[in-house]
């Protein structure tokens, strides 16, 4: 039984990242990356950031998105994928292009709280802060 739930568990986890994963997508081919929109979500152990100076505002720009729209589900624990990604769009100049049309995209939905809101747990991140 106990194998079944756990089963269950993994199956629901990558249905949430795939459907995160498609949001991203679908706003990045937004944006005109329809070519490299794989390659800009494509995250490996080698990755690395462009620009330590970005760090924090890529940082700062993925927390943006997770506050301020439904881009990530409620539950959602940010991964350190998605701040290697919005220092990619920080490098293009499109971080400012891909967040307006994220909040329009999936704007954040009335009566789920925010931070701003009085949210008690912030979202985890799980990288050191510079």
């Amino acid at each position: 039984m106990e194998w079944q739930k756990l089963n269950y568990d993994i199956y629901t986890l990558r249905q949430i990242r795939r459907e995160v994963r498609n949001r991203w997508k679908h706003i990045l081919e937004d944006l005109g990356f329809q070519k490299e929109v794989d390659s800009l979500l494509s995250v490996t152990k080698l990755s690395t950031m462009s620009d330590s100076k970005n760090t924090r505002k890529a940082r700062e720009m993925l927390l943006k998105l997770a506050e301020e729209t439904s881009i990530f589900p409620t539950s959602w624990e940010l991964s350190e994928r998605y701040l290697f990604v919005v220092d990619r769009l920080i490098a293009l100049d499109a971080a400012e292009e891909f967040f307006r049309i994220a909040s329009r995209t999936y704007p954040k939905k009335p009566g789920v709280p925010c931070l701003a809101d009085g949210q008690k747990k912030q979202p985890y991140l799980p990288f050191p802060s510079p």
